[in-house]
């Protein structure tokens, strides 16, 4: 699921790695596993959709990311993850409801770029992908009504979330998530990204544009409530 995310096909389904890994381990040993191999899709993703980016997107969201990164490793020990899955969880739900009770009903023509409402989104998305990889929610809250063509739309996940994973790799390292156990699981689940990554890139350059953006919105739906579940449930 998350290659074919990374290969810019349904930029959502990501979000079911940590989830999913955290049957077997702890959310934070599944985030620590996992980078690695996400920066090896990054790699791969921008080989396959090189040349094909929104600038505005990248120079938006961009270096407000980094402050989210960068809050992410500030707060690390005080932050509550189950608290921030429920409230990823529950924007995602929202989005999701926004679009089936709206846009799904009328035609709407895509949105403008606006930069401060960009940045915000691109902070949001820089933090939570420290947390637990869950940036895809907040990324697409701004891009998803933007309504660019699905390959500019993938070229652009790929160069945003690739330089997110790059700056997280020393603040991860500093934290102590690459341990001995840690890489020895992301070598053995390694084989399996370039595979999953050029099959989300095939499937990208042969779906037609409005059922591309209807799999990302109704992925949004079992992906929220998954992290709305984990989040109160762990709570309570």
């Amino acid at each position: 699921m998350i290659g074919l995310s990374k290969g810019g096909f349904g930029g959502t389904g990501a979000l079911i790695g940590v989830p999913l890994m955290a049957i077997a381990v702890d959310p934070v040993t599944a985030a620590g596993v996992l980078l690695p191999i996400l920066v090896v899709m990054d790699v791969i993703g921008l080989v396959a959709w090189r040349g094909n980016f929104d600038r505005g997107v990248v120079l938006t969201m961009l270096p407000a990311a980094a402050l989210g990164v960068l809050a992410g490793y500030l707060t690390a020990s005080s932050v509550s993850e189950d608290a921030f899955r429920m409230t990823i969880g529950l924007l995602t739900l929202w989005f999701f409801a926004n679009w089936f009770f709206g846009e799904q009903r009328r035609a709407r023509a895509a949105r403008p770029q606006q930069p401060v409402k960009g940045a915000f989104w691109g902070a949001a998305a820089g933090f939570a992908s420290f947390v637990s990889h869950a940036g895809g929610p907040p990324y697409q809250v701004y891009v998803v009504p933007l309504k660019i063509a699905p390959p500019v739309y993938a070229g652009t996940s790929v160069i945003f979330f690739a330089a997110v994973n790059a700056m997280k790799l020393v603040p991860y390292f500093l934290l102590g998530q690459f341990s001995h156990d840690n890489l020895a699981t992301s070598a053995a689940l390694l084989p399996l990204a370039p595979i999953a990554t050029l099959a989300g890139v095939w499937l990208v350059r042969r779906t037609e544009t409005v059922l591309f953006y209807k799999i990302i919105y109704w992925l949004l739906l079992p992906i929220g409530l998954k992290l709305v579940y984990d989040g109160a449930t762990a709570l309570l």
